[in-house]
């Protein structure tokens, strides 16, 4: 039976690699909702029937209607399509689609249906069969996302990645409805994103140059090289070393980005990564391998918010701050989660404690901790916090759900490398996991002594299910072998660290280097620069913009002096009094031009007296690596102010001093107002040019408000109008139910066989009697009429059909069929209301009857003949 030919098919020399077990073929799971009809017909019109793939398609459904899906498709596709049923056994080659009003899952390469999942009021379906998807067969799972409305998807695609599956995403501007798209998109870094019927050539190709292989002893001396070039051009993209990375997983993921560029050789794509500084972008985020979700591992939330954090806080005393790290926080899920356990176990204290917990979340990946500052996730989150958790700690804003400020508030989010970055100490928790399963094994060694060092005697650790501490078991005591959580003991473990971050990174010195004398300055210039500088140029302070001190020349300690408490180095707070009245008003005017400002006879109390002193402060303009900043340059100046005569007593001349000092600091202040009043008219100026942008603003954002209430009207009214329009097309759609019935019954009540077909001789519709006839199934719709098997000795059949199609002319036979039954066959062309032929129709009405009678008529009028002949 030859199979029906497709649109634009993809040329079948394009397949995938042969795999080394029929078991390891590639499963994908295609995930659709609203348009996504039009969608897979787009997709499996242009995917051949060879691949060597299954397709489960995941397609929200009508659950109080009947589904039709798998008829659908198989007009589409030469491949079978089966509607899943449970316990079926997934093959290559085969389309499946879940039935409605189910949920499917599968486990071991077999389908599983479960009734509707629902999971807080949503049914999740995409979410729920990508995650089994991605747990049952690893490497070898592909999610596809198409057209759609919600964010179902999203969170299976992450499940996914995480096992190095391959992601597809339509194209968002090519979906009828693009927000699964945008959400998975948002959700995951897609590896290929291209409109519906882009994607199977998309998809073959890329599986075509990356074979899923394992990587031997052997293989990776050859590939040592190339993988080395590639860790160091990410190094210096990102300033980040993946030398540490277990192989297996870079080459895995190398090799998915080399098939999604369809590049053979591994040392093409090293010249690709050279020439393509965005792929360098790309492969740094597909190694980081951010999946993660809130209360992860559920049952291990559950141990840590019933015994771990009670025993923890139990005898703390009131006012104790509580120290959490949360190392690899990706986009946050996980140190939220935290927050949100130990607000719980507080609120569920019977004696009420007056503690805090400060959360640090680190991530290596920048845009991962924006999102994780934001806080805000989309609604499918709900597969993962109840209801009760929804109300209490998030806040819906249209599409997501953000965190609120109280828990928000917990949680301090930074990029850090944790391989190479000093790490945070004095922690009572910290959580790190699914990180240590991507890295070399004495790379995890060095981390356990890390975190072992981070934390204090009877801080609690928590690994990923996965993780183990291996043989760094000293120094912690295990709470729950299952879960991965542990207690810290006190131990020897902190003299590991010693060469841990900076051994990764900075060379031990050699003692060779350790001895070798320093090296003599012969430069009789430098040397005479180096004892002016020291000896006789003026005290000074290089400053930044905001005050904090950069450098400082010469003795300051007359003028600056160290602020009680914890450490401050801005000039601001050092200046002792007199000066510090004085400086911030000098620094503003040095900001706006590069002309020096002077404080002259400013005077500076000392410790126990004081000191006249002259100020120079100025914008540096050359040379441009310290442009911007601010130099303030000290000189002393002689308390003999030259104004006491000598004939003068000696009680006049203190008062003269005094009443020198006085005009001084009266004319100082005095300018001190005239340059306040400046910046005062100035100010007043912009903010009265602000309060005109304001009040312009205002009016166009009322005028938008009013423009934004008349389209929700007008959204309203056309709203209405298209409940209107179903209505009158789900009438329209009954009747043509109804009608089709009719015609139905019609065509069976007159006992003829009939079958219709259209322009390609392929079966449109038939009755129940031409099963009586040819071999046909409702499966067979859409398949070409002269493949099937049939009883009519009739070879010419599909010639005349043919014929008539082209002349237009009714042909009508009378064809014994192998079992002695006549029938007469009438094929003609299939006109449509407006006078179109668009097929043909073809009924066999059976003669039997009629044509034995005229057999035995025939044979009477013979024996007459005879008789009369032989008179």
């Amino acid at each position: 039976m030859k199979p029906r030919k497709q649109k634009n098919p993809v040329p079948l020399n394009v397949k995938v690699p042969a795999k080394t077990s029929t078991r390891e073929f590639p499963i994908v799971g295609i995930g659709a909702s609203a348009g996504g009809l039009e969608a897979l017909e787009q997709f499996f019109a242009n995917m051949p029937t060879d691949t060597g793939m299954a397709f489960v398609v995941i397609q929200h459904l009508d659950p109080t209607h009947v589904g039709i899906m798998p008829e659908l498709l198989q007009r589409i596709t030469r491949m079978k399509v089966n509607q899943a049923t449970d316990g079926l056994k997934v093959k290559p080659d085969t389309v499946y689609v879940i039935p409605p009003n189910k949920s499917l899952s599968i486990l071991n390469r077999s389908l599983q249906l479960f009734e509707p999942v629902e999971v807080r009021g949503l049914r999740l379906p995409v979410d729920f069969f990508f995650r089994a998807l991605a747990l049952d067969v690893h490497e070898n799972c592909i999610g596809i996302i198409l057209s759609g409305m919600g964010s179902d998807g999203s969170l299976g695609l992450k499940a996914i990645k995480e096992k190095n599956g391959l992601v597809l995403v339509q194209d968002p501007s090519s979906a009828k409805f693009d927000a699964m798209p945008c959400n998975a998109l948002n959700a995951v870094h897609a590896d290929i994103v291209a409109p519906a019927g882009d994607l199977p050539a998309r998809l073959i190709a890329s599986l075509r140059y990356s074979p899923i292989v394992a990587l031997n002893p052997e293989s990776e001396i050859k590939i040592k090289g190339n993988l080395d070039k590639i860790i160091l051009l990410l190094r210096e993209q990102s300033g980040h070393d993946f030398s540490f990375y277990k192989k297996n997983t870079l080459f895995r993921r190398i090799e998915r980005r080399k098939g999604v560029h369809q590049i053979d050789k591994l040392q093409n794509y090293v010249r690709f990564l050279q020439e393509n500084p965005k792929e360098g972008e790309i492969l740094f985020k597909e190694l980081l391998i951010g999946v993660t979700s809130f209360f992860r591992d559920y049952e291990a939330w559950k141990i840590i918010e019933e015994k771990v954090l009670p025993a923890l806080i139990k005898d703390l005393p009131n006012g104790h701050i509580l120290r959490a790290w949360v190392p690899a926080c990706s986009t946050g899920e996980e140190a939220y989660s935290l927050a949100i356990t130990f607000k719980e176990v507080m609120g569920n204290l019977k004696k009420h404690k007056n503690l805090a917990l400060q959360i640090f979340a680190t991530d290596l990946d920048t845009d991962s901790v924006n999102i994780a500052r934001k806080g805000l996730y989309p609604k499918n989150i709900t597969a993962d916090v109840t209801p009760e958790r929804i109300a209490r700690y998030f806040t819906a804003e249209e599409d997501h759900y953000r965190v609120n400020n109280s828990i928000r508030e917990m949680v301090v989010f930074a990029p850090q490398n944790i391989i190479k970055d000093p790490p945070f100490t004095k922690l009572d928790i910290l959580t790190c996991r699914n990180l240590m399963i991507y890295l070399e094994p004495d790379l995890q060694k060095k981390l356990i002594s890390l975190f072992h060092y981070s934390l204090v005697p009877g801080g609690i650790l928590m690994l990923g299910t996965a993780e183990t501490l291996g043989q760094k078991k000293e120094g912690f005591i295990e709470l729950s072998a299952k879960s991965k959580i542990f207690k810290c003991t006190a131990s020897d473990l902190e003299t590991e660290l010693l060469d841990f971050p900076s051994s990764f990174y900075r060379p031990k010195m050699e003692i060779s280097e350790m001895n070798l004398p320093p090296k003599v300055v012969e430069n009789i210039q430098v040397l005479a620069d180096q004892v002016l500088l020291q000896r006789f140029a003026p005290a000074s302070v290089l400053v930044n913009e905001k005050g904090d001190i950069v450098y400082i020349t010469g003795r300051t300690g007359k003028y600056l002096e160290p602020v009680a408490g914890k450490a401050n180095w801005n000039i601001y707070a050092m200046a002792r009094d007199g000066l510090r009245m004085e400086l911030p008003g000098a620094c503003r005017k040095a900001i706006k031009s590069f002309d020096p400002v002077l404080l002259r006879h400013i005077k500076i109390g000392t410790n126990g007296g004081s000191q006249f002193v002259d100020v120079t402060v100025q914008q540096i303009e050359k040379p441009d690596a310290i442009r911007g900043m601010i130099i303030i340059v000290f000189t002393d100046v002689p308390l003999t102010l030259d104004l006491v005569p000598l004939t003068q007593k000696k009680g006049g001349q203190g008062s003269t001093r005094r009443v020198k000092e006085l005009e001084i600091e009266l004319q100082r202040n005095f300018e001190d107002l005239q340059s306040t009043r400046e910046e005062m008219q100035t100010s007043q100026e912009e903010l009265k040019s602000t309060n005109e942008e304001l009040q312009s603003t205002n009016e166009e954002l009322q005028s938008t408000n009013e423009e934004l209430t008349t389209s929700k009207e007008e959204m309203q009214s056309l709203n209405e109008e298209l409940q209107t329009v179903n209505a009158e097309l789900q009438s329209k759609v009954n009747d043509y139910i109804r009608a089709n019935d009719d015609m139905k019954n019609l065509l069976n009540s007159t006992e003829i066989a009939t079958l219709f077909l259209d322009k390609e001789l392929n079966i449109r519709r038939f009755t129940d009697h031409v099963t009586k006839i040819i071999k046909l199934r409702t499966t067979d719709v859409g398949r070409p009429f002269t493949d099937l098997v049939t009883d009519l000795k009739y070879p010419e059949i599909g010639n005349d059909a043919r014929k008539v199609i082209r002349t237009l002319i009714t042909i009508e036979t009378s064809i014994e069929s192998t079992d002695g039954r006549w029938f007469k066959v009438r094929i003609m062309p299939y006109r449509t209301i407006d006078d179109r032929i668009d097929g043909l129709v073809m009924t066999f009405a059976d003669i039997t009857v009629a044509k034995k009678l005229e057999i035995e008529l025939k044979k009477a009028n013979e024996v007459l003949r005879r008789i009369k002949k032989s008179e």
